[in-house]
């Protein structure tokens, strides 16, 4: 049976980091402990209801890339078990579909982001300048266009609560050097490209994703946090693709229709949810898991 956790309750374990979605403990043995949690987060707000079993969706998915791509790149994953590093008393089962034992990393200090069709902010940008991160791209494409070639389009890192900003490869390269820019550019298309092909064998078409870095101690690239979910990609499905419009999507989408139907300033606090829009979002997430991983979800 699915499980439903709002914030990871872990006495004993210290706390580093509560974003939107998860919460991190360091183990003080060079690995962490992180938990995805159930919350939802709209235009950078985390609302006050959960959608139950999202966490551990959001999980198995990830866990589900991280295995198929390690032949592109390495993972955060260390394969120890869950239930090995709770405190005493806790539920094992809580946890043990939603909480992964990963290395600590550092992280590269800048989101990588691919994008193989014209759509959200690089619509936006593309309409405002005819480029998208410093790149020009082809003069009339439509909304949702598939582009000539996948493009990588990198932005800053905001805090909760504030929003990430998209800049240009040159810029990525004097934050962070521009060796590991274009080390995190090529894994990010590589991947891209093979989780691409992927989820069109499954008849759902993966138009954007983002990624995190982080590096060890003896500077090896991994891919970390979480990867090719609903949450951090735009999936839509194949048969209700067409261009010029925003095609439905697997995710939330439900979540932020109904929310601009509301009198609200997208500003904390944000407002409840009604129970069909909860369903919905989290049958969506179900549907994703299932058809791009092969997981059923109960």
């Amino acid at each position: 049976m699915a499980t439903t956790l709002l914030h990871a309750d872990l006495p004993g374990l210290n706390l580093i980091h509560r974003g939107k979605v998860r919460d991190v403990f360091d183990l003080g043995d060079g690995h962490l402990l992180m938990v995805a949690t159930d919350r939802l987060s709209a235009f950078d707000v985390v609302l006050p209801d959960p959608i139950p079993g999202k966490g551990e969706m959001l999980c198995q998915i990830s866990n589900f890339w991280f295995g198929k791509t390690a032949h592109i790149i390495a993972n955060h994953l260390t394969g120890i078990d869950v239930a090995s590093v709770l405190p005493a008393g806790v539920d094992p089962a809580l946890y043990a579909r939603r909480a992964v034992v990963t290395r600590k990393l550092t992280p590269v200090p800048v989101e990588c982001i691919a994008r193989g069709y014209i759509i959200g902010s690089g619509w936006k940008d593309y309409q405002r300048t005819g480029a998208v991160g410093g790149i020009t791209l082809p003069q009339g494409l439509q909304q949702a266009q598939e582009l000539p070639e996948p493009i990588f389009t990198p932005s800053t890192k905001a805090a909760v609560g504030t929003h990430d900003e998209n800049i240009d490869f040159a810029t990525a390269a004097h934050l962070i050097g521009r060796e590991q820019a274009e080390a995190v550019r090529d894994a990010t298309l590589a991947i891209y490209r093979f989780a691409r092909d992927h989820a069109a064998q499954r008849g759902i078409i993966l138009a954007d994703t983002k990624f995190e870095f982080g590096t060890d101690d003896d500077g090896r690239l991994h891919v970390m946090d979480e990867m090719l979910t609903p949450d951090s990609s735009r999936y839509w499905p194949a048969d209700q693709y067409a261009i010029g419009t925003s095609p439905p999507s697997y995710d939330k989408q439900f979540v932020r229709d109904y929310l601009e139907t509301l009198d609200w300033n997208k500003t904390a606090p944000g407002p409840k949810l009604p129970a069909e829009v909860i369903a919905r979002t989290r049958a969506k997430y179900a549907e994703a898991l299932e058809r791009l991983a092969g997981i059923r979800f109960a």
